[in-house]
């Protein structure tokens, strides 16, 4: 019991602290997993990169070959005979991934237990949503992938700008969910897949906090997103949606699916394109897990908001497909 309260305060410290690296050999493999130093607030959850993009992998591409990612364990799905693989950097993000999962778990029961004493206690679950904020700024600590950010950062913080929008981002791998949970502080809610419910943790995440559930091959479901969507925007919470409406295989940015932008056209809320650099890189749609660390690779831009008064949905699919790659990095761009 004594060594689980060691351990338990060892990874909330943690998430209060910069990581600078040293390496842990594993299978004649280096993982980065950090030695921890104190920082100020002002400094640690927005941490700037000095510029408007990443350090590393803005022009030159940081996605790694087979050779440079040395997998130890490859898996055949058995469907489409693609191989899934892990490295032993991945190993260590699962070991760190489970051994703090517990904790968001029971945080997030504890929580849950609250509401059903008082339901009318944090109607909008932003206490519920804060054990997932955690966690993901304490696994991105513990793995040396804590994202840099630029822009107008202020819309970022809970006591920036306080007003309801629509934040979009590309999406490009996993890594997505925990990076933009760890800089957007304000409650809010993502609309996502349904098939994520049933994911451990990231699904009780999404259906404790009520957040949008969407069956695209489903209209009904669509629709039933479309109104719970504008009812959060009325009540003040920010959505979070990604507009591709699914995973870039390659980090290149999709074209964008139809009905995301009208939510903002009929609640008449800015729209507030994010850029996020490289997640595709340090976690790729083969790999089971992280296969590098994203230090100084991964970084988040929070562009200016988009006004969508007297504007078509055409014409903000635009803009917004602008302002997304003017930030991203090269290899992400379409060919």
């Amino acid at each position: 019991m004594k060594q689980r309260y060691i351990i338990f305060f060892c990874i909330i410290n943690a998430a209060f602290h910069n990581v600078s690296g040293f390496t842990l050999p594993i299978s004649q493999s280096k993982i980065k997993i950090g030695a921890i130093r104190a920082f100020s607030p002002s400094s640690s959850f927005y941490p700037s990169s000095g510029s408007d993009g990443p350090k590393i992998g803005f022009e030159n591409s940081c996605v790694l070959t087979d050779k440079q990612i040395s997998p130890i364990i490859r898996l055949n799905n058995g469907v489409d005979k693609k191989q899934k693989i892990a490295n032993a950097f991945g190993l260590w993000s699962l070991i760190v991934a489970l051994t703090t999962a517990p904790f968001w778990r029971a945080a997030m029961w504890l929580v849950n237990l609250s509401y059903k004493i008082n339901p009318r206690y944090d109607p909008n679950r932003s206490i519920f949503d804060r054990t997932g904020k955690i966690w993901s700024k304490t696994w991105l600590k513990l793995t040396n992938s804590y994202p840099t950010i630029s822009g107008d950062v202020e819309r970022l913080k809970d006591k920036g700008v306080n007003e309801p929008c629509l934040f979009v981002a590309n999406h490009a791998s996993w890594m997505d969910i925990p990076v933009l949970c760890t800089v957007l502080d304000p409650v809010f809610k993502f609309i996502a897949k349904e098939d994520l419910k049933a994911l451990p943790c990231i699904g009780e995440q999404l259906k404790g906090g009520n957040h949008i559930l969407i069956d695209r091959e489903d209209r009904r479901s669509q629709f039933r997103t479309f109104k719970e969507g504008i009812a959060w925007l009325k009540k003040g919470v920010p959505l979070m949606a990604f507009p591709e409406g699914q995973r870039s295989a390659d980090g290149k940015l999709l074209n964008f699916k139809g009905g995301v932008f009208a939510m903002a056209i009929r609640s008449n809320v800015p729209i507030v394109p994010i850029s996020v650099s490289n997640t595709h890189a340090i976690f790729p749609a083969d790999a089971l897990f992280p296969v590098q660390s994203g230090n100084g690779k991964l970084h988040v831009h929070v562009h200016e908001a988009i006004n969508p008064e007297g504007k078509e949905e055409e014409q903000l699919t635009e803009m917004v497909r602008s302002a997304l790659l003017s930030k991203m990095p090269l290899d992400q761009h379409p060919i």
